[in-house]
């Protein structure tokens, strides 16, 4: 019990850390958190935890950059160039 409450609370302090990141970043955060208490609660020792982690934050980064991709807007340039505008405000030329 001691191990899933240390895993709760890093998970906690990861996902919270990453509230002005990309959707990718926080994704991957979210999924890692999850992935490792399925993995503790699943398999109950360190090689599971450790699985799941890396299992859930590939598949939640995934899962971020598609969110990411479907809230782009696209935009032509004067040149009739299509581009998109990441939060930073700079700009992804296409072609």
């Amino acid at each position: 019990m001691k191990k899933l409450t240390l895993i709760l609370a890093i998970s906690t302090v990861a996902i919270l850390t990453t509230g002005c990141a990309t959707k990718t970043g926080t994704g991957a955060a979210v999924g890692a958190g999850t992935g490792a208490l399925i993995g503790q609660v699943l398999g109950g020792n360190t090689r599971s935890t450790v699985a799941g982690a890396a299992i859930g934050g590939i598949a939640g980064a995934a899962i971020g950059a598609n969110e990411e991709k479907k809230d782009r807007r696209y935009y032509r340039d004067e040149r009739g160039n299509e581009f998109y505008v990441d939060s930073r405000g700079n700009r992804h030329y296409l072609n």
